[in-house]
């Protein structure tokens, strides 16, 4: 519950305009008190009614976190003359003041709010002037009414600030038009927010402006939570209803106005009407249309089998291994066909067969990509070419805000090689397929059983599952591999079988705690002691990682990130930057977690660009917690400055969520397995989580509830469209495919 406290403004310690964080000197009425928040400005003198809590800060004692604040304008013409004069409003001072006042009296606000133009009235306040005072004005009347009016409709501080940055003074008569505009610009708000704004302000319950919003609402979050690409419309009706409170007749309704004005598309899957947004559609389309076109367009083979059995024979004798019948399969189809999709789990070759390709096309004439940073770097290291993300190949273009690759100019290269698949979603897939010439060969790199991308679609597993595109299937496991229990008991979990504990030498074994608690605490002695300790013995460094299924609860990311920093990176009498309930600090391991195409980077060589992207890992390394600024080097070797409103995009690292964790590879992964909702703890989850491992996989938990994610009949497949594409589309290619 808040406490609140009341009194008088003496000064402003410290102020960021970028945020509005301040920290505020009051008077009470028994003593002098620290307010800390996010505010407008406030002058000397006035009223201010805070709510909030009362905390101690290790650095400066005593403070008052404000949530919510109430100003009370000053009234008497005295307090309103010591308002004006405290150089809250550009080009009004003392003296200035006291003529405002004595010309407009107790009518002040009034008149600056309503007709401040009548300042002209006022002796020495010509036009000139007056445009001056009427820009700081507007903004700080603005801007102060704004997040009055943000404040009563319970938006928190640290949204608030984002619309204020984003609307600026403006915010207020732009949400008074159109609430349901934040739902489109601003990350986490939903309709139910949104809609509390709408209902207070007199949009009508029934009416067909709220429903519509509703509506396409439904199919997004479907996309952002779920992934899927279209809705089931009997659903889509059902969950409307509960969400809008109107009789369903009138969604439906509203439903077939959309559909008529091609504001939804309907679809037609597996005998079920499913609805659909314009973007969604299109990007499926594109994708199977450019994937046809590049197998329509690819020449003949210019070598024979027997010419590629011999370039495979002299691989494997420079190599000393022997490559099985489905992997020569795989090899001969990269060289022989337009497009091809290889599908396999750890241990069964993937990584030797792009090696054997790329000597056999060239590596010259070879671009080589995927998804994030940490599996770019891997792939190159494997492949000894260089790889790129795919957002840097494409070279994003940030005062444009397109990539500088597309169908205009496309990639020059013979042929593409993307690893990863299963993590890029179908935006990132369209734009990609784009920039790919005709004639190019496309080679798609994945593992299907892996958890599909964070973003909408399911583009790997819907290629394959088509039957369209030339597809090999990789699950022997390598010679080489079989010894590892980390690889065996990721092909148990994919067939669903209970993986084998071989033993306290073995790669791959459990810890048993009771509950989340115990489980917890487990977790945080391997990470700090035991894991270190083990491998300092065995010479060798560690890149240990912790992997939650879910953010929530004792064991989950937020919490293990929360205890994980207290142990290893204590605040100490070293300075830190608080955003929200984050407390970022130096040398802390963070994750960047939203595609940020704009914001710039440098490295230590001098290369410069723009763009980092969600799932980049790095460490902080500067950090100015006056400023608010800190200073990330991410793995990569990018170095990316971060103000104070960008550490929304921030998070701490030392526990990742599995989903997160896509694309990355890890020394050794701790993976809590303590139960859950059924929903995140699924098989492929389990199955992601270890396969990040390439030396030693840790399970704290118990058997039962290792057996409880291996045979959970929960399945995460999506509502999609790209495979009904694929086959739709593809008897316009028959002859050629």
């Amino acid at each position: 519950m808040d406490n609140h406290l009341s009194g008088t403004i003496l000064s402003t310690i410290f102020r960021n305009d970028t945020n509005g964080y301040s920290v505020i000197s009051i008077s009470t009425e028994h003593e002098v008190e620290t307010v800390v928040g996010c505010f407008p400005i406030f002058s000397e003198g006035e009223s201010v009614h805070f709510y909030g809590t009362w905390d101690m800060h290790p650095i400066y004692g005593r403070q008052f976190k404000a949530n919510k604040f109430e100003a009370n304008m000053p009234s008497s013409l005295e307090e309103i003359e010591r308002y004006l004069a405290s150089g809250i409003i550009k080009g009004i001072g003392k003296a200035t003041a006291r003529l405002i006042v004595q010309q407009f009296g107790t009518e002040t606000f009034e008149v600056l709010e309503t007709s401040p133009e009548r300042l002209m009235e006022v002796y020495g306040i010509g036009e000139a002037r007056y445009r001056m005072m009427f820009e700081s004005l507007q903004q700080t009347l603005g801007t102060r009414s704004a997040m009055i009016f943000l404040q009563k409709h319970s938006i928190a501080p640290g949204l608030s600030q984002k619309i204020l940055r984003r609307y600026g003074s403006n915010t207020k008569s732009i949400l008074l038009e159109n609430p349901y505009r934040l739902i489109d610009d601003f990350k986490g708000v939903g309709f139910e927010r949104a809609d509390k704004i709408a209902q207070s302000i007199g949009i009508e319950h029934n009416s067909t402006f709220r429903m519509e919003y509703g509506i396409r609402y439904i199919v997004r979050r479907a996309a952002l939570e779920e992934g899927h690409t279209c809705v089931l419309q009997a659903q889509l009706l059902m969950q409307a209803e509960e969400l809008l409170k109107v009789p369903i007749d009138m969604i439906h309704n509203t439903t077939q106005a959309l559909l008529l004005s091609g504001e939804l598309f309907l679809i037609r899957l597996n005998d079920k009407d499913y609805i659909t947004l314009p973007y969604f559609i299109e990007s499926e389309r594109t994708i199977a249309l450019s994937l046809l076109r590049l197998i329509a367009s690819s020449a003949s083979p210019t070598q024979t089998d027997e010419t590629i059995n011999r370039s495979i024979e002299l691989f494997e004798l420079n190599n000393n291994l022997i490559f099985s019948d489905t992997q020569k399969q795989a090899i001969r189809l990269a060289i022989q066909s337009g497009v091809l999709v290889i599908s396999g789990g750890p241990g069964t070759g993937k990584t030797t067969i792009i090696n054997c390709i790329l000597q056999l096309i060239g590596k010259d004439n070879t671009l080589l990509a995927a998804p994030t940073g940490r599996a770019a770097k891997r792939m190159q290291e494997a492949a000894g070419h260089e790889a790129k993300t795919i957002h840097r190949l494409l070279e994003y273009n940030g005062e444009e805000e397109a990539f500088s690759y597309n169908q205009d100019r496309p990639l020059e290269c013979q042929c593409l090689i993307i690893d990863e698949v299963s993590m890029v979603d179908i935006f990132l897939v369209r734009s990609t397929l784009q920039a790919v010439a005709q004639g190019t060969k496309l080679i798609l790199v994945g593992d299907a059983d892996q958890l599909p991308s964070v973003g909408p679609g399911n583009v790997l597993k819907d290629i394959i599952d088509s039957g369209t595109i030339p597809t090999v299937l990789l699950d022997e496991i390598f010679r080489q591999d079989k010894d590892s229990a980390i690889i065996l008991n990721a092909h148990h979990i994919k067939h669903g079988e209970i993986p084998e504990y071989l033993g306290k030498d073995s790669d791959f074994f459990m810890v048993s705690a009771r509950g989340p608690q115990n489980a917890a605490q487990a977790i945080l002695s391997l990470y700090t002691r035991r894991l270190p300790n083990y491998f300092i013995e065995q010479g060798v460094s560690s890149d240990i990682q912790v992997l939650s299924p879910m953010k929530k609860g004792a064991c989950g990311a937020n919490e293990l990130n929360r205890l994980l920093q207290a142990e290893v990176n204590p605040l100490g009498k070293r300075n830190e930057i608080i955003y929200i309930d984050t407390h970022f600090r130096i040398n802390d391991r963070v994750i960047h977690t939203r595609n940020n195409y704009s914001i710039e980077w440098i490295t230590d060589e001098g290369d410069m660009g723009n763009g980092v992207f969600n799932g980049d890992i790095g460490t902080i390394v500067e950090l100015d917690s006056d400023a608010g600024i800190l200073l990330v080097l991410f793995d990569d070797g990018k170095k990316v400055y971060y103000d104070y409103p960008q550490l929304e995009d921030l998070e701490l690292a030392y526990c990742l969520t599995v989903h997160k964790s896509q694309g990355s590879e890890f020394d050794a992964v701790i993976v809590p397995v303590i139960g859950g909702p059924p929903k995140l703890l699924t098989k492929n989850l389990f199955y992601t989580a270890i396969t990040r491992a390439k030396k030693l996989v840790v399970l704290v938990g118990s058997d039962y509830h290792v057996q409880q994610m291996v045979t959970n009949p929960y399945s995460n497949n999506r509502n999609t469209s790209l495979a009904q594409h694929l086959a739709h589309y593809s008897f316009m290619y028959e002859e050629d495919i």
